[in-house]
Formats: structure tokens, C-alpha cells, sequence
């Protein structure tokens, strides 16, 4: 069971028990714990969070995959663009097959970070493939900065954007958080207590 824990990859160790929502109340709780009993990955769903860095969607893109491993289902985590950049590895060593579906056979996969940095023209290719591969068969994870409406930004590549979003939308769950950056929160009080007029 820890085993599936330790090999997943995952940036930190954090459950939903660890997580303020109180600080981010557009976030539906019932909604979010409900993925604990992981019917998602029983109905080959998607989990995709949106909102602005710092707001909490790797924090609770990892408990949902921590429980999902706890539960000895195949689970990995992996940057967007360490993803991309190792299917480009893979494929100048002329792996690139057997790299895809490793990334594939995984019953969660979480993609951290989408619209972090631009994709070029042959990143998001690959990325489509794996997620074309994995499409009504396992379930995927995203974390993302960028609206749906943006994607072509990320991706250079309108029609690219759309095939991708087809297949992660279909079948998903997705949790808008609209929200301050935790990271901020105590700088910014801080910062608002040194701003304060002292009192005479």
C-alpha cells in the first residue's frame, strides 16, 4: 500500500484533513471529499482544478492520488512539462511507444501545471496522444492556471487545444477555485499590519 505511495512521485505529502477551506470557500467541500471514494476511477473520470497559482489544486490534486494509491491503484504524479519533456527524450532515443504507454497504463495519472509555460507544436501532440490513449480507459488529474477558453495559448494551436479539452471534458469533474494564493496569505498580512496607522 505505501509502496504505491512512495513510487507515485509525488511533490509532498498532503491529505485533505490538511487543507483550509475556510481560506478558499468558492470551493464545494462536499464535492471535493466525495472523490475519497474514488468512483471516479471506477467510472474512468477526469478531476480537472482551475485557478491561479498558490490557490490549493496540487494540494488537493495529491490527496485525491495519496488516497487513490493508498487503495492500491496505480497512481503517478508528474509536471506538464517534465511529461512533455520526457515523450521528446523518448522519442529521439526512438522509445517514444513504449514511453506512452507507460505514462498510459497508470489508473491515475495527475498532470501538474497545464498553461504553466508554452507548449510547442510537437509537445502538444504528444500530449494529446497520451490523452486520446487514455480516454474512457483511466482517469486523469489536472491542475491548470489557464481557462478553458485559453488553452490554445498554452498549446499554439486551436485545433490542437479543442481535440485535447474533448477528450479531458467528457467525462470529468471540474472544480473552478477562485480564491487568494496561500503562499500570499500570511505576507499579505503581514504586510497589511506594517501598513497600518499607528494609533495616537
Amino acid at each position: 500500500m505505501y509502496g504505491c505511495v512512495r513510487t507515485a512521485g509525488f511533490p509532498f505529502i498532503k491529505t485533505f484533513e490538511e487543507f483550509d477551506f475556510s481560506f478558499q470557500p468558492t470551493i464545494n467541500k462536499e464535492q471535493v471529499l466525495d472523490f475519497k471514494n474514488l468512483r471516479f476511477i471506477e467510472n474512468h473520470e477526469n478531476i480537472i482544478f482551475v485557478g491561479s497559482p498558490g490557490v490549493g489544486k496540487t494540494h488537493l490534486a495529491t490527496s485525491i492520488g495519496i488516497t487513490a494509491a493508498q487503495n492500491r491503484n496505480s497512481t503517478y504524479f508528474i509536471n506538464c512539462n517534465d511529461l512533455i519533456a520526457n515523450l521528446k527524450k523518448a522519442n529521439s532515443e526512438n522509445r517514444f511507444i513504449n514511453r506512452l504507454n507507460h505514462y498510459a497504463k497508470y489508473k491515475v495519472l495527475i498532470i501538474d501545471e497545464v498553461g504553466f509555460l508554452p507548449v510547442d507544436t510537437e509537445g502538444a501532440n504528444m500530449l494529446f496522444q497520451l490523452i486520446n490513449k487514455r480516454y474512457e480507459k483511466h482517469s486523469t488529474i489536472i491542475t491548470t492556471n489557464k481557462p478553458f477558453g485559453k488553452w490554445h495559448e498554452i498549446f499554439n494551436d486551436v485545433t490542437l487545444a479543442i481535440a485535447i479539452l474533448d477528450r479531458l471534458l467528457h467525462h470529468s469533474h471540474i472544480i473552478n477555485i477562485n480564491g487568494n494564493s496561500y503562499r500570499l496569505k500570511n505576507k499579505i498580512k503581514i504586510d497589511s499590519e506594517v501598513s497600518e496607522p499607528t494609533q495616537n
